[in-house]
């Protein structure tokens, strides 16, 4: 049995997430508290009662999300859950992912995705940029639709053969809604997001993300980690913070990274945070890999057998 962790990005997040998990273990309550201090703001408050608002800002959100997936994985390796052999994070998830396998330190990360959240969002205003999901049209038909609009807008998300998600201007992405049901696209659906990510409108954010990875202390991941710019597991430092700087304006390939981590002989995964966005994604993907998603007790309890 070969065990990967995959960490969910920004959608994943909803007001009460994880609520069940902060009575039963102490340790989401003590991350919640260090990551409050960092944030200078009560983020249990945001998580537990909102409002959705606030929590759904991108500098609010990757912090919220990066603290209850790791509190998630912390947790279940102290109650004898099987350690991975690799893991790999959606977007956001990636830097929960590092987090979990030691590159990170949490504080740290915490610090680094809530001011890596405040200079997405500075790069594009709020209302100026969106990203919404395709769902039923292949990805060359999405790509040639895209291309053909006179307005920033491209796939930002290539989650399976049929399901990717698109960045751009506001007006691109109106554009491109009315484009690709044209095309044949069975749904075109506006995500709860606040920023394009993985767009070229993101490359203003490159130099501001730079200096902060250049404030923390970055470690050699325990396991490989598969980043989202091509799919590949990497161990090297330097390797890892170029990859986190050219993911703020690449597609995040997570069709690949998902199959590549079955070929390299991952057999069962777990999806590490709220919600279940991650499992439904990989059963689309490949069949013969089992995914679990760890959000609830009932099926953490169960995956811990």
């Amino acid at each position: 049995m070969a065990v990967g962790f995959l960490f969910p990005g920004q959608g994943s997040q909803q007001v009460g997430m994880l609520q069940d998990f902060q009575s039963t273990s102490p340790i989401f309550n003590e991350r919640i508290q260090e990551a409050s201090a960092v944030l200078g703001e009560d983020l249990g408050v945001l998580i537990n009662e909102g409002p959705a608002e606030r929590l759904n800002q991108t500098e609010i959100t990757q912090p919220a999300l990066l603290c209850l997936s790791v509190a998630l994985f912390e947790y279940w390796l102290s109650e004898g859950g099987s350690e991975p052999v690799a893991v790999a994070g959606h977007s956001l998830g990636e830097y929960s992912a590092l987090t979990a396998v030691g590159v990170f330190n949490f504080s740290d990360a915490v610090k680094l995705v809530n001011e890596r959240g405040k200079i997405m969002q500075s790069a594009v205003p709020v209302g100026t940029g969106g990203m919404a999901a395709v769902v039923g049209l292949a990805i060359k038909d999405i790509e040639s639709a895209c291309e053909a609009i006179d307005e920033v807008v491209a796939p930002a998300n290539i989650n399976t053969d049929t399901q990717v998600v698109i960045a751009g201007t506001t007006a691109g992405i109106e554009k491109a809604t009315d484009a690709l049901k044209e095309h044949g696209a069975k749904r075109v659906i506006p995500l709860a997001v606040s920023v394009p990510s993985h767009s070229v409108l993101m490359e203003p954010t490159m130099e501001g993300v730079a200096e902060l990875l250049d404030s923390v202390t970055i470690n050699t991941p325990k396991v490989p980690v598969y980043q989202n710019v091509d799919a590949s597991p990497y161990q090297d430092i330097e390797s890892i913070r170029k990859n986190l700087i050219a993911q703020l304006y690449s597609p995040v390939r997570w069709r690949d990274t998902f199959s590549n981590m079955v070929s390299a002989g991952c057999d069962i995964f777990f999806e590490c945070g709220p919600g279940r966005v991650l499992s439904g994604i990989a059963r689309q993907i490949d069949r013969s890999a089992t995914t679990t998603s760890l959000g609830t007790l009932e099926n953490f309890q169960s995956a811990l057998g």
